[in-house]
Parts: C-alpha cells; sequence; structure tokens
C-alpha cells in the first residue's frame, strides 16, 4: 500500500485561495483538508456603521455575484425595519437576481468547469478530441461563443440596477428605478437573443419547453439520443463525455442538501417577515437530510469556528456571532486550519451537521411533497440522486438545469410589471431591530443577520454558499461538504490531480487556481503547475 500527501494550492478558479491537502492511498483520496487562506472581515467593517451600510459594502464581497448580496442585504433590512414591498419592486428584484444568475451558469461552464475536460489525462477517451475542439480555453468552439453570450442576462440587470456589478439600488422598501417600456421590451429583446443563440441553440439543441419535459434520468437518457441536433449539442456531448471519463463516479458529498431559497410571489411579501418568508417563495427553501425533506428555518443555523482562526471553539447563531480573528500561527497549534467557519444546521432527529449548499441542493428542494401552484415543483433531481447518485456530473448537471428554469421565470416577471405603479414605498427607519435576508446565489444558499441598535450595526454575520461548502471541520470533528466529496476521487496522476479540480469546482467554489503538489512525507515538491493550463 503506498501513502501520498499532496498539497494543492489554491485549487478554485475565481476569488481568494482555496489551499486543499489530501491523503492519497493506492490511487484514491482517503482524508482531506480545505483551508480558505484570506481573511476578509465584513462583518467587523459593518459594525456600528448605519444599518443601510450593507447595501454598499456586501455587493463588494464578491465580483461575480454582487447582485446576490445585495438581493438578501436589501431583504435583511426589510425584516428588521417591517417595509412594505410593492408587487413591481419585489418582481424587479427576482428579475435582477435571476439575471445574475442566468450570466454565471454558461461563463462558470466553460470558463471554469468544462476547460477540464480537456485534460491530457483524458487523452485515451473516445471523444477526448471532440472535447479539446469545443472547450479548448479562448479557442473552443463552444468556449468562445459560451464566455461572450454569457454577458447578455447581466445587460438586463444594468438597465434596472444602473450598473452591474456592485449595484446598490435596491434598497429598503423596494428598488431605486423607475423603469420605461422601452427598458422592458429591449430587456426582453436581450433575454430572447441569449435564450435563441446560447441557451437553445448551443447548450440544448432544443427548445427550452423540451428540456423541462424531462423528468426522470431515463428521460434525460432518452433526451440525449432523441434527435441529432440533442445528441450533439453542449449538453449532449457533455453528458456523454462525463459518463464516458466517470464524473459520475465520486465526488459524493455529504448527501445532505441546504436550499435558503429565493425568488417572491409579489402578492405574498409585501410585508417581508422571517415567518412569512418561505410560503412566499417561487424558488424553495428546504432541507433533505438522510432521505428525508424539512422545512427550512434560520433559528437551526450555527457556525462553529473550532478549526477557524477566530477565537473559540463554541458554534453560536448569526444573531450572536462574533467574528474575532486570530493570528494563524497561533491558530494552527489550536489546532485551528482555516479562515472559513464551518456553518452547521440543527436537523430535528440528526443534530447539527454539515450540508451541501448549491444548485443540486435547490434541485433537491423542488422535490419536495407539497409545493403550492407558485412554486417551483420539479422532480428530476430526486429521480437522478435515486437513481445514480451525488456526483460531479449530478451537480454539475443540476447547475446547468436552471438556465432553462429561470429564463422562463424571468420572461414571466417582466411581463408583470405594471409600469404605472409603484417600486418603492418610504420605510420608518426603527432604531432597533433584528434582520434575516437570504438568497441562492448561483454558488448556493447566501444569507445575512443584521443586529440594529441605537440605529447603528450592533452586530453584521454573512454566511456565503463557500462558506457551507468549504468550510473545515467542526466542533465534533466532522469533515465539511467538499471535504468529504473528495474522499473517494481515483487519481490517475499525482503531478496532475484533475480529478480534485473536477470536485472543488463542481461547487463552484468562490476561490483560486495555481497548484503545487508536495509529498507529504518527504516535503518534496512533487510539481507546481496550474490545472488544465488555466493562467
Amino acid at each position: 500500500m503506498t501513502s501520498v500527501d499532496l498539497f494543492v494550492s489554491p485549487l478554485g478558479r475565481v476569488e481568494g485561495d482555496l489551499d486543499v491537502r489530501v491523503t492519497i492511498e493506492d490511487g484514491v483520496v482517503t482524508s482531506a483538508w480545505t483551508e480558505a487562506a484570506m481573511f476578509r472581515g465584513f462583518e467587523i467593517i459593518l459594525q456600528g456603521k448605519d444599518p443601510q451600510a450593507g447595501l454598499i459594502v456586501c455587493p463588494r464581497i464578491c465580483g461575480i455575484c454582487g447582485g446576490s448580496h445585495l438581493y438578501k442585504s436589501a431583504y435583511a433590512l426589510d425584516v428588521a425595519w417591517k417595509t412594505h414591498m410593492p408587487p413591481n419592486a419585489t418582481l424587479v428584484r427576482n428579475i435582477c437576481q435571476a439575471a445574475e444568475t442566468l450570466q454565471s451558469i454558461p461563463r462558470y461552464f466553460y470558463a471554469l468547469f468544462a476547460i477540464d475536460l480537456t485534460n491530457k489525462n483524458y487523452a485515451k477517451a473516445p471523444n477526448y478530441a471532440e472535447a479539446v475542439r469545443r472547450f479548448a480555453p479562448y479557442v473552443g468552439t463552444s468556449y468562445q461563443p459560451g464566455v461572450v453570450l454569457s454577458n447578455k442576462p447581466v445587460e438586463v440587470y444594468a438597465i434596472f440596477g444602473g450598473q452591474w456589478p456592485h449595484s446598490s439600488f435596491m434598497v429598503p422598501g423596494g428598488v431605486m428605478c423607475a423603469p420605461t417600456l422601452s427598458d422592458v421590451t429591449r430587456s426582453i429583446s436581450i433575454l430572447e437573443h441569449w435564450k435563441d443563440n446560447w441557451l437553445e441553440k448551443q447548450w440544448l439543441g432544443c427548445s427550452v419547453d423540451r428540456w423541462l419535459e424531462n423528468k426522470t434520468w431515463e428521460d434525460v437518457l432518452a433526451w440525449v439520443e432523441e434527435n441529432e441536433s440533442q445528441y450533439n449539442s453542449d449538453c449532449g456531448f457533455f453528458i456523454r463525455y462525463a459518463l464516458e471519463i466517470g464524473l459520475d463516479k465520486y465526488g459524493a458529498g455529504v448527501g445532505n442538501y441546504l436550499a435558503m431559497g429565493t425568488y417572491f410571489e409579489p402578492s405574498l411579501y409585501e410585508n417581508p417577515t422571517i415567518d412569512g418568508r418561505n410560503a412566499a417563495l417561487v424558488g424553495r427553501s428546504g432541507i433533505y437530510a438522510k432521505g428525508q425533506w424539512f422545512d427550512f428555518d434560520q433559528s437551526r443555523v450555527r457556525e462553529d469556528v473550532t478549526h477557524s482562526f477566530y477565537e473559540g471553539t463554541g458554534a453560536l447563531h448569526p444573531f450572536d456571532g462574533e467574528t474575532r480573528p486570530i493570528d494563524p500561527e497561533v491558530g494552527r497549534k489550536q489546532g485551528k486550519y482555516s479562515w472559513a467557519k464551518s456553518p452547521r444546521y440543527d436537523v430535528p432527529g440528526l443534530g447539527h451537521i454539515p450540508l451541501e449548499a448549491g444548485p443540486l441542493a435547490r434541485r433537491m428542494a423542488a422535490g419536495a411533497p407539497g409545493a403550492a401552484s407558485h412554486q417551483d415543483a420539479d422532480p428530476l433531481f430526486v429521480d437522478i440522486l435515486s437513481k445514480i447518485g451525488p456526483s460531479v456530473l449530478t451537480r454539475q448537471l443540476a447547475r446547468m438545469h436552471e438556465g432553462p428554469k429561470y429564463y422562463k421565470w424571468v420572461r414571466s416577471w417582466l411581463d408583470q410589471l405594471d409600469l404605472h405603479e409603484s417600486f418603492y414605498t418610504k420605510p420608518t427607519e426603527y432604531a432597533e431591530g433584528r434582520g434575516f435576508g437570504a438568497t441562492e446565489a448561483a454558488r448556493g444558499s447566501l444569507a445575512d443577520w443584521v443586529v440594529i441598535e441605537d440605529s447603528k450595526i450592533k452586530n453584521y454575520q454573512v454566511i456565503t454558499p463557500t462558506a457551507w461548502n468549504i468550510g473545515p471541520r467542526d466542533g465534533a470533528a466532522i469533515a465539511g461538504p467538499i471535504e468529504r466529496a473528495l474522499v473517494g476521487s481515483p487519481i490517475a496522476d499525482q503531478e496532475d490531480p484533475v480529478e480534485l479540480g473536477h470536485v472543488a469546482r463542481s461547487f463552484d467554489s468562490c476561490l483560486v487556481c495555481t497548484v503545487h503538489a508536495y509529498d507529504g512525507k518527504t516535503g518534496r515538491e512533487l510539481s507546481k503547475f496550474v490545472i488544465n493550463g488555466m493562467v
């Protein structure tokens, strides 16, 4: 039996640094540790500020999903200040939040995920040459139009929000815009262009409605073979190639899922509250754990800092949360190893356990029984999970499945806007209050908890989807979702562990990629490289 430790740093491709250390025995990962290597401290920045400071600061947390940060920050204040939300404002918020996610879907697939499909480790696969032709960075026949056209949905966001990214046009009580008929028709035209030229023509090879008819794994496989257009579409090819190279065989993770939900039925959320939130959601919230569904309840969220570079070892609810950083060198002596906290959820009967956030979690919530008429009810991924289980392929397919779904929702919301009605109700700025706001960013559940005292922010806590997924071990030494997902991954080439990249990027971690591989026993550097040549 051979045992090798690899230190892979960083492994993501977006923002921040993700360092990964894995132990490999006989070519398979047997344990893993993920280390978020950067401290950000936005919670500290916001303490003592005006309650609306979050509307400015939070969109700067991320240059890719700043709209999602604005969306949940605005709803946190709506709850704290007991605002009234005109239906038009809810629709505009829905439209812009979804537009940002629609932008992210192709950009993430081609620029961050699919280029690993061209790795030389797959050179003997029958469809390798076709994968290179389509997905090679910058020059691939699908890469270039996919990335370029991904910009279109956020043009819709900019029409309403004034700019993208880092917009701050969502405010307590509504939105700061007054769209015209020209704005709406232009938005529809842009969205249709994106749908016609990428979503249907390139990705699906069929209509959006035809894809959404798929309700089972067998339906998906039959859809691939149905005609030449679908077979040769990027979606059809990806499914065929992913099965060919075994992306359905590893990367399972914890198998338990969290979705906080997003988008509201306007008539059901005119007065935002924590208690009224779940019933008003279009994209449903929920927990799927150990084969059971549970309602999402924000009061059951905790953040554990036992292995994080912060003072203490306990787990606190975000309203009582603390962000007190310590020197990492001091922290390492205490067994701490990451700047990320460890979010956990108290599942009834199961205790505080790690949950995976992201598109697959949303798809599992959508398959729960009991959906109201305005809510997403979609059994596809419940069936897929039962047939082939969670994996890199399942997680990736869940992400791409949301393109057709969200397109239809945005198109409907644009039609519902009433340009003769209000987009804003001036709120009462209460000196005291507590607010919770959440959304589903492209990567998963994203939420703010704000405590206001004496008209200032006393406490502000942000939990990102990446934190849910890359968080380190907790006080019970239970590994986080990505740490668990890496276990069982086959490593064909220790000097080019592309499999680790597949797993990490299937979560779309908001973190970046250059790789150093070391033999953990001798300390010898095995290789220094960038996964798949992306620089």
